[in-house]
């Protein structure tokens, strides 16, 4: 199975988990290397080899990568020879071997033309390939759905004459029980030839956020389509707003261009909002109706049932941060003095609250600094994470050129090395981001070292949970060695603001979230006016009195795509939470904290994934981990009054 995992997946805003650290000392940087500067205008044939990705152990060239799309048609044809035979253990064991085998190549097929076209995203002949690529996978789904099918409809009995009918069955035991965990879902096959032509997503055993729904579109089409106005930037110039520069206006230093941008953007929203409104409620409609027509009460069970969530992990994180209000209330009013405020709008969030300490990384130190950082992990993580960082070795494609598309993930396939896209530009973001990236690249090489290919994938819900353990590491070893106050103050600035972005707001998306799958789920019509009332209350609450809405910041849900992508933003809050609780326990619990960690990563999808986090040491059902993250808060907050007089 290939993991594929990005920094706020499919969402063209900042990354919200990433954890900026200071920089080592100049004196202490290897120089980059002889004649590279890195630059988003460089041609790739620029870029040594040795920093490129080696993609030879996926396919070792194209014409490799034509004859495997040959061989995953001949086996979709072999597969479908098996429908209605898996009766027999024997049959079925054989199905599945060859089932297993034609996904791996389709995984591999996917993850070679993805990479392949991202280095080159104007290629029309890469296009074309990750096209073709994917439609493989689209077929297999389609013929193999008749396996689910049968597996779910054999009752008990007939699974354990399977197993006692042939003994190499078992190895399936854990796929097998996880599919007919939700065997009583299964409707009869008139009803789930509906709910197919319907756009069913909660059987898909990929990430669902690949799977847009017609509504998700509907928005897409709807937020590019959006007139948004000239505003004059920092000098005085007039330039248009877009969707892409938004960000950076909004963050400005200059509060008349940040006001600008955001009250622009947002009087754009609401010449939209009926549409924008129609097209989310349409997305919770579907959701529900989903839900509903496999008997669950909700859509929140119905999405959280797919991975085996307990629904009590949701609630528990919106009832804990609510309870823990008032350190994001005190980060306002600190926000409100140290910027010599008047009133705090909700364009001075993004703005800069402390001086940016400027400092480079050239990826030499990175090597040197990142495995000192992760040591408490143990010899065996930073000897894997040395050798995946090492140029030469293929794990990663490390910066920038003229064609290669932004941002950075990681990928991998079962039996091939993690691939590591980055853009690296030697800044303080740059070296956090590639700790949280080899963070996923990891977790994605314990976790197949140590389970089958069937077993070796992990839940969204356990995604984030090992690349923020080491984004927790390294800050907190660099603020540590801080040499002054005004770069303890730095740290500590972008500490609070990652807790504000990837904890408390998107809890505030998640509790929307809930709240307008309710009034679905309670026959409430939706319209704007709702969606605004219910919006604009959830922003007084989380920010306080220290706070002051503008008139139209109650729009802000309606350019926000993750509600569209059912009941997935949660994980970015809890997965913050967990990674923070268990950054703490290992840097206090030694090696009987560290293992426990480990075992996690190493276990993949081999048990639910609220159990393995429970063995690692987080219970997120219950309220401990989120008073923890409260607790930092307040504390973040406290150093920072100090540091500034306040």
């Amino acid at each position: 199975m290939a993991n594929h995992h990005r920094c706020c997946p499919r969402v063209a805003l900042k990354a919200a988990t990433v954890l900026l650290a200071l920089a080592v000392p100049l004196a202490a940087m290897a120089a980059p290397p002889a004649g590279l500067t890195p630059s988003g205008s460089m041609p790739r044939s620029k870029i040594p080899a040795r920093y490129k990705w080696d993609l030879a152990p996926i396919f070792t060239s194209d014409a490799a990568f034509e004859k495997g799309m040959r061989k995953a048609a001949a086996l979709r044809s072999r597969l479908g020879k098996f429908e209605g035979k898996l009766g027999a253990g024997k049959q079925l064991r054989r199905c599945l071997d060859l089932y297993f085998k034609l996904r791996l190549l389709t995984n591999r097929l996917t993850l070679y033309a993805s990479l392949r076209k991202d280095s080159n995203n104007k290629s029309p002949k890469l296009k074309a390939m990750a096209e073709r690529s994917l439609a493989a996978m689209n077929k297999l789904m389609a013929r193999a759905a008749f396996i689910r099918q049968e597996v779910l409809g054999m009752d008990d009995g007939a699974v354990e004459r399977a197993y006692r009918g042939d003994r190499g069955l078992s190895k399936y035991r854990p796929y097998l029980d996880g599919l007919r965990r939700r065997r009583a879902r299964v409707l009869p096959p008139g009803a789930e030839k509906i709910m197919s032509l319907a756009g069913d997503n909660l059987w898909a055993e990929i990430d669902l956020n690949e799977i847009p729904s017609d509504h998700e579109k509907t928005f897409g089409e709807l937020i590019t389509g959006l007139k948004l106005p000239r505003i004059k930037d920092e000098k005085g110039k007039t330039v248009q707003l877009t969707l892409s520069n938004f960000g950076k206006f909004r963050a400005s230093k200059v509060r008349r261009v940040r006001q600008d941008a955001v009250e622009g953007f947002f009087a754009a929203l609401r010449s939209s909002q009926g549409a924008l409104a129609s097209a989310l409620s349409g997305q919770a409609k579907f959701s529900v109706f989903l839900a509903r027509a496999r008997g669950y009460d909700t859509a929140l069970h119905a999405y959280l049932d797919k991975d085996n969530i307990d629904t009590a992990v949701y609630r528990s994180l919106i009832k804990s941060i609510g309870e823990n209000l008032a350190p994001l209330h005190r980060y306002v009013r600190l926000r409100k003095r140290a910027m010599k405020l008047d009133q705090v709008r909700i364009h001075d969030l993004y703005a800069p609250l402390i001086k940016k300490v400027e400092m480079k990384f050239p990826y030499s130190a990175a090597q040197k600094l990142l495995p000192a950082v992760l040591a408490p992990l143990g010899d065996k993580y930073t000897s894997v994470l040395r050798h995946g960082m090492k140029p030469g070795n293929g794990w990663l494609d490390l910066y920038p050129s003229k064609r290669k598309n932004s941002g950075a993930f990681c990928a991998m396939v079962f039996s091939a090395h993690p691939f590591v896209k980055m853009n690296y530009y030697d800044g303080l973001d740059d070296l956090s981001t590639l700790a949280h990236e080899f963070g996923h690249a990891l977790h994605s090489h314990l976790s197949q070292k140590h389970q089958p290919y069937f077993l070796s994938g992990y839940a969204p819900f356990n995604a984030e949970i090992a690349s923020t353990v080491n984004e927790k590491l390294l800050s907190d070893h660099l603020l540590r060695r801080a040499k002054n106050d005004r770069e303890r103050l730095y740290i500590l600035g972008e500490l609070a603001e990652t807790l504000r972005t990837t904890i408390y707001r998107q809890t505030l998306f998640a509790e929307f979230e809930l709240k307008l799958h309710s009034f679905v789920e309670q026959g409430k019509p939706i319209t704007a006016a709702l969606l605004n009332k219910t919006y604009g209350d959830l922003i007084r609450r989380y920010y306080g009195p220290d706070f002051t809405m503008g008139k139209n910041d109650e729009l802000e849900w309606s350019y926000i795509p993750h509600f569209y992508y059912k009941y997935y933003v949660f994980t970015y809050a809890t997965g913050l939470t967990a990674g923070i609780a268990l950054a703490d326990r290992i840097t206090r619990g030694g090696a009987k904290a560290r293992d426990a960690y480990l075992g996690m990563l190493k276990g993949g999808s081999s048990r639910p994934p609220l159990e393995l986090l429970r063995a690692a040491g987080v219970d997120l059902t219950r309220p401990d981990a989120y008073h923890t993250v409260g607790k930092l808060m307040d504390a973040t907050v406290a150093q920072m009054e100090k540091l500034l007089g306040r």
